[in-house]
């Protein structure tokens, strides 16, 4: 049997991005990344959470708008090796009337019906919906707060997960 997917956003779990602007969370590295020349972002990454996400019985996958960027941007920072990713393709930020995220199709499509967990901090009811109606695996959408990004209880959620399956 395989191992189930953990699929793994960057803004929000990994980068609070909502914390407080003037104060680094403990813990937590400084990257300007330029994505657009002239506009550089300001990321905060946790080195910890690398060896924590790969401690974890998941296979990683990012599922973010950084997609392959996050190879090379994020993964070194935190200490995660190149990942696959879901391509979001036409469908990033693409506006569903439903209210399902415009993740959220593209990740169940990814799955193919394998288990998976997926971290987030933009789910909603309607991608829960979403999920029980269309996918036949077990699925964990696990909200993370973007003020304080992945914590302790958040990994125990997920190994928790995996244990139930």
């Amino acid at each position: 049997m395989s191992r189930p997917l953990l699929f793994l956003d960057v803004d929000g779990p990994l980068n609070p991005y909502a914390a407080k602007p003037q104060r680094r969370p403990e813990g937590y590295t400084t990257i300007r990344v330029a994505l657009r020349p002239g506009t550089p972002l300001r990321v905060w990454l946790n080195p910890s959470h690398g060896p924590a996400l790969l401690a974890l019985p998941y296979d990683l996958c990012w599922a973010t708008t950084w997609m392959d960027a996050a190879n090379r941007w994020i993964g070194p920072v935190v200490g995660l090796p190149p990942l696959p990713y879901v391509d979001f393709g036409d469908s990033l930020f693409a506006h569903r009337p439903d209210g399902v995220h415009w993740k959220t199709e593209a990740i169940v499509a990814y799955a193919e019906g394998r288990s998976f967990a997926w971290v987030d901090d933009e789910q909603s009811p309607a991608d829960e919906t979403y999920v029980t109606a269309r996918h036949p695996g077990a699925a964990l959408l696990h909200h993370v707060d973007p003020r304080v990004g992945l914590r302790e209880a958040d990994f125990k959620a997920l190994a928790g997960f995996a244990a139930q399956l």
